[in-house]
Formats: structure tokens, C-alpha cells, sequence
């Protein structure tokens, strides 16, 4: 069973984690799609680094929350917010790369 993030998750959105990282978070929907993601692995650093373009050492981690049916994952920022340059101050609209993942959960 191919599943998409969004189609999961009750919320995806990123903000800061101080001037240099951003927390992207995760929130599912129910229990049993958040397990099934939890237990396939696929969440993980090499697959945020791809979507990020980043390198893994820039994933700074990745948390599940169990409290919350959530998956945090903190990455490092390529520019400082409120560098010049840098588009985005409050690091909200940097979540647009989680939106296409899709979990195979087919053995899960």
C-alpha cells in the first residue's frame, strides 16, 4: 500500500528553531498511519537530506512524538533568517517538499 504524507497527516509545516535551524512537524491523523510510518523507517535523515538537497550531517534529527502523533525533524538552514538573501524569516513556507512523499506501508 502506497500512501501519500498528505493524505495522512493532519498538519505539515516547518518554522524556525532559532536563527539557523527549522523544525519541520508533522502531525497525523490517526494512530494506525502514524505507527505504520513510525515502525516502516522511512521518515528518516537520508530522506529529508534528498528533499532538502542538503547533506545527512545537516539533519540535525528527527524525533517522533509520540504524545502528539507527531514527527519532528530539525535541519539546519542554508541561510540565516534574516540574512540578506534569505526569503523566508519565520521558515513557514519551507515545508512544500514534504508535501509529495509517499510511504510504501505494504509490509507494515
Amino acid at each position: 500500500m502506497i500512501v501519500k504524507l498528505i493524505d495522512v497527516a493532519k498538519i505539515i509545516r516547518s518554522k524556525n528553531s532559532g536563527p539557523y535551524e527549522l523544525t519541520l512537524d508533522v502531525i497525523f491523523k490517526d494512530w494506525d498511519m502514524y505507527d505504520k510510518v513510525i515502525k516502516s523507517k522511512q521518515f528518516n535523515k537520508h530522506l529529508i537530506a534528498q528533499l532538502y538537497g542538503i547533506d545527512e550531517n545537516d539533519v540535525l534529527g528527527i524525533i517522533e512524538f509520540l504524545p502528539a502523533k507527531a514527527i519532528k525533524a530539525t535541519i539546519k538552514r542554508k541561510i540565516a533568517s534574516g540574512s540578506i538573501g534569505e526569503t523566508d524569516v519565520y521558515g513557514a513556507q519551507q515545508h512544500a517538499p514534504l508535501l509529495d512523499i509517499e510511504f510504501d506501508l505494504e509490509d507494515i
